[in-house]
């Protein structure tokens, strides 16, 4: 496993450049943002419903000399993600990086299809909508965890199940889109994790399977928090990309690779 505080973004290193990260008002997301604003970067802060606590991102950013905006966008509705691309390119010209970082499914009352709407269709919709304003040679990050990564050779818990297939199948989708994104040397990286530490996936796990972070904290050793896996997500953005397109994030060897030993 990787010492966690090993590496960072040097200050001034993304200077001139511009960054989305979706699902930013908070968690993993915010400290994306965060690490890209003291790297120099400008910062998009996309948020589906918390403004107040989105603008509270956007101040923290530039507190670090960078320019930043919050815009609202549920990742499901394809006009205002359109919208949000739009204001993206008149406030900054272009995105330098991409993070996709929001996705969920195990919310109350959205319906039995909503895991893979958000997860899957919307990532390869929001893919689509954001080619047109992204730079030539710019960096796409999605975030995923092991157990949807691994899902298909490695099961996991049934609370979390329908998520992880419809963040696999995303996955999965998005992969295909590769061969066009290289046209314009754009790079896309996969960024798997474990279960993070003080995640709303991981209270919600917690709710509905009593116990259950605290038996993977065992079998994995440890599990990065929100901190620790936001590094490895920003680092994504600007370190040279694997050759099989995946950053795996922490002990992995609890989980099977497929028969062709794609990981």
């Amino acid at each position: 496993m990787p010492d966690p505080a090993s590496a960072s973004l040097a200050p001034g290193s993304l200077s001139g450049r511009t960054a989305l990260v979706t699902g930013s008002s908070r968690g993993i997301g915010a400290a994306t943002v965060d690490l890209l604003a003291r790297a120099g970067a400008d910062v998009v802060v996309n948020y589906r419903a918390k403004a107040p606590r989105a603008e509270k991102v956007v101040a923290a950013a530039e507190a670090q000399g960078v320019q930043a905006i919050a815009v609202q966008a549920d990742l499901t509705d394809a006009a205002s993600v359109a919208a949000m691309f739009a204001a993206a390119e008149e406030r900054f010209g272009g995105l330098d990086i991409l993070v996709m970082n929001a996705s969920g499914g195990m919310e109350a009352g959205m319906g039995e299809d909503y895991a893979m709407r958000l997860n899957r269709d919307a990532q390869v919709a929001l893919l689509d909508a954001a080619v047109p304003v992204l730079r030539d040679g710019a960096r796409v990050v999605f975030v995923t965890s092991h157990q949807a990564h691994f899902i298909r050779t490695t099961p996991t818990m049934p609370e979390y199940e329908a998520v992880a297939l419809s963040k696999r199948a995303g996955e999965d989708a998005l992969r295909e889109r590769i061969p066009a994104l290289a046209e314009r040397g754009i790079e896309l990286v996969v960024v798997s994790g474990d279960m993070i530490e003080g995640t709303i996936t991981a209270t919600l796990l917690e709710r509905a399977n009593p116990g259950a972070i605290a038996s993977r904290r065992e079998d994995a050793g440890r599990l990065y928090n929100v901190e620790e896996f936001a590094r490895e997500v920003a680092l994504a953005a600007v370190e040279p990309v694997p050759a099989d397109r995946t950053r795996l994030v922490g002990d992995v060897s609890g989980f099977a690779t497929d028969e062709g030993g794609q990981a």
